[in-house]
């Protein structure tokens, strides 16, 4: 089989690996669409992606679905050929946690993620024709979800996992500040769940164009333009330190600020006295439980991530979508691959 494999920074091959068997309690997926993240991009720009730096070639890509190639000895409930997605999390060890903890299994450290270098040997991820995962961790698409938009569900269910760190969103104003991919997929969630008045903001006016058509009500290009005042919920999608004191300063007296876009593991400046002085809940949102299971479902009832999607390539053509996906001038939100 063909797969995206990084061998080291803007070192990236298509390479013909032996296709993979199903062992006992696994399926074998024949891989359709992947989805390209900011992890797979930072593998291929700096042969790291946070703390977890590559010491060997690494397929890429946790965002994918295929359908079901074959079935391993003892899973039912699956037949070949039905449409899937994967949830691209295995837990290490027993898997226990405190019980302040219970059911919050994002948050258990030891875990192997498709398309990471955190362990050695590493996870090799999905951008391949074929792989292989337990029965467990499959999730079939309803008919009416095609296995491109099936692609996004990862992403989505982390957009919902932020969601969900704010409470009950309906009705509520909703500021979600920056429109990358996950920025834009938190538009869509919030709106889904039932917000009222989502206003997104971003310094990049082709950023603010999907998020509006993702369904934002109102855009603000805090380039030229002030955060609004006095929002009850706010998400800080940026990941920008500079963003915090304005995003903070927006936030209500009493608000909640969910913080999804992921902050440098360094030092930073930043100004955060509204913090206290404005009794502002700051909680972050990491990656997601069984939020996978509730994108799926979000996506047959109707949610739509087309317009999320800016550009396609073969996987033939992945050193090229990986450069479109890191230029900021390409105008690119989320890059796909065609892999089957």
């Amino acid at each position: 089989m063909r797969a995206a494999v990084v061998h080291g920074a803007r070192d990236l091959r298509i390479d013909e690996l032996p296709d993979p068997e199903p062992g006992e309690g696994e399926v074998l997926i024949a891989v359709e669409w992947g989805g390209i993240c900011g992890s797979d991009t930072a593998y291929y720009r700096h042969a790291a992606s946070g703390t977890a730096k590559l010491k060997h070639p690494l397929v890429l890509g946790h965002e994918i679905a295929g359908r079901i190639a074959r079935l391993g000895d003892g899973v039912t409930g699956l037949h070949e050929g039905q449409a899937v997605t994967v949830h691209p999390a295995t837990l290490v060890g027993d898997g226990l946690m405190p019980e302040r903890l219970a059911g919050r299994t994002n948050l258990y450290a030891p875990c192997r993620y498709f398309g990471s270098a955190a362990f050695d040997p590493h996870t090799d991820g999905g951008f391949s024709q074929y792989r292989t995962a337990r029965a467990d961790q499959i999730r079939v698409l309803p008919e009416q979800v095609g296995t491109r938009q099936g692609a996004l569900a990862e992403p989505l269910a982390v957009a919902l996992h932020a969601a969900g760190r704010a409470g009950n969103l309906r009705g509520r104003t909703v500021l979600v500040n920056g429109a990358g991919p996950i920025g834009s997929l938190v538009v869509a969630a919030v709106k889904f769940l039932g917000a009222g008045t989502v206003i997104a903001s971003d310094v990049s006016d082709q950023a603010l164009a999907i998020a509006a058509r993702m369904g934002a009500d109102a855009i603000v290009n805090v380039a030229s333009q002030p955060l609004p005042d006095d929002v009850e919920t706010v998400f800080e999608a940026s990941g920008s330190p500079r963003a915090l004191g304005a995003v903070l300063r927006a936030t209500a007296r009493g608000g909640t600020l969910v913080q999804v876009g992921n902050l440098p593991g360094a030092e930073i400046q930043a100004v955060l006295g509204d913090l206290v002085t404005r009794e502002i809940t700051w909680t972050g949102s990491y990656r997601f439980v069984d939020e996978i299971t509730d994108a799926v479902v979000a996506l047959g009832a109707g949610l739509d991530v087309t317009p999320l999607i800016t550009h396609s390539f073969d996987l033939e053509q992945a050193v090229e979508a990986m450069d479109v996906a890191l230029d900021p001038a390409s105008g690119s939100s989320k890059v796909m691959l065609r892999i089957g």
